[in-house]
């Protein structure tokens, strides 16, 4: 070394603070990379996506590398800076050359080069791979006893080493990526993709329309009053009573009663003919099951029944595809408006209303985990039947009572707070 002039010296110091600062910051790149778009670069046939995929497949070799190199350098430049401090100043020079190599390779060789690259990782990735896929391959045997090292190490430790593949994104983990996204994906889409997950969370009873208001034609009745109930029905499909609406022997199509009222006259035994048998699920059933239920069983109406087997409800494909892309009718005047805007601004809301169904249409979150209406939920939180004129806040929503029956709460009316107002949606009731 006494024969290399100062300015060589100093020209490889820093080429190897350079190399330095190029295996810390492409270190950070590969491994803060977006792998979901590192993967969908690499389907679309990028060669340096191709190639950093290929290295972040096993990273234990590619930690390895990159730290053999950089510590191979670093030591390298440690002692070059050594040389150069005993060339200018002697040994007295040594300890202030150590003091800046330090604070050089911090700043110029860490802190910069990482900041760069968690900013930009692709920029500087993509690049790193054409270089350390050759690399990798011509220091594999060392690389290779680094890791096995280090894995008998862990084992000494008793600690277990997983696999990248592990990274598959938890369903909450994916709504955060959802949420955040902002003005990459549309609101209009993000909302159904949110829905969508929350399929999972709920089930038939959460947006089942209950007994109690469920049409259908009873064959206990006379003949006239079975066609004016068909001609007078606000649905398509109606399920058929036989003495009573817990006892439901078939669904049939509003449409296939009058063709046949046309054709030949419409009698109770042309009903049974027409009508398709019952389709019965549990109350527990999910909603993205039922979907699927739906799709395989070729069907678009079910009857939600207790563990007891009794009737409880009844939800159509219609009600569980607007879980997903909100409310749609053929005509707006076929659906009965459960929420309705004042002209002072309040809302008057109909209890019978889904707790769902209001968190979507008022942006809320009351729980959903127990009283599957407002009506219950009113109920469950005030554990009494409340008299007309009775305000009170509801999860932080003040609410006054409108009107009530003998069992039930009937109306609400929500006033908007001081500088907020409340949204412009008008939530129906089920689809046919």
């Amino acid at each position: 070394m006494t024969d290399v002039p100062l300015l060589g010296l100093f020209l490889t110091l820093a080429g190897l603070l350079l190399l330095s600062a190029f295996f810390s910051g492409s270190e950070t790149a590969l491994m803060t990379m977006n792998r979901y778009r590192l993967r969908h670069r690499a389907e679309q046939g990028h060669r340096g996506a191709l190639l950093a995929s290929a290295l972040l497949d096993r990273p234990d070799r590619l930690i390895g590398l990159i730290l053999l190199g950089n510590n191979f350098v670093n030591i390298l430049a440690s002692s070059l800076a050594t040389v150069i401090a005993l060339r200018l100043g002697g040994e007295a020079a040594i300890a202030i050359a150590a003091g800046i190599l330090t604070l050089v390779i911090l700043i110029f060789s860490e802190v910069a080069p990482k900041t760069l690259a968690a900013m930009h990782p692709e920029r500087i990735a993509y690049p790193a791979a054409y270089v350390y896929t050759p690399l990798l391959k011509l220091l594999y045997p060392i690389v290779w006893t680094v890791n096995i090292v280090t894995h008998l190490l862990f084992r000494l430790l008793r600690l277990e080493v997983h696999s990248a593949a592990g990274n598959a994104l938890s369903q909450e983990e994916l709504r955060t990526v959802v949420t955040e996204a902002g003005a990459m994906i549309p609101e209009r889409s993000r909302d159904m993709l949110l829905a969508i997950l929350d399929l999972e969370n709920a089930t038939v009873e959460d947006i089942m329309i209950p007994r109690n208001e469920v049409e259908g034609i009873d064959l206990r009745d006379s003949e006239e009053e079975i066609i004016a109930a068909i001609r007078n029905a606000n649905y398509t499909r109606l399920p058929l009573f036989d003495g009573g609406i817990d006892n439901v022997v078939g669904v049939f199509h509003a449409r296939n009663a009058l063709h046949a009222l046309l054709e030949k006259g419409l009698t109770k035994e042309h009903l049974r003919e027409i009508a398709r048998e019952p389709y019965f699920v549990p109350e527990g059933t999910g909603l993205y099951q039922q979907l699927m239920n739906f799709q395989r069983q070729q069907r678009r109406i079910a009857l939600v029944v207790d563990e007891y087997g009794d009737f409880l409800g009844l939800i159509t494909l219609t009600d569980l595809l607007e879980q997903i892309v909100g409310e749609f009718t053929t005509d707006p005047a076929d659906r009965i408006s459960e929420i309705h805007r004042a002209e002072d601004g309040s809302m008057l809301i109909d209890c019978g209303i889904s707790i769902r169904e209001l968190n979507r249409a008022l942006r809320w979150t009351l729980p959903t985990q127990g009283p599957k209406t407002l009506n219950g939920l009113i109920l469950d939180y005030m554990e009494a039947i409340p008299e007309p004129g009775t305000s009170l806040k509801l999860f932080g929503h003040p609410l006054e009572i409108l009107q009530t029956a003998e069992s039930s709460v009937k109306t609400v009316r929500i006033v908007p707070r001081a500088g907020r107002r409340l949204p412009r949606t008008a939530k129906g009731a089920q689809a046919d």
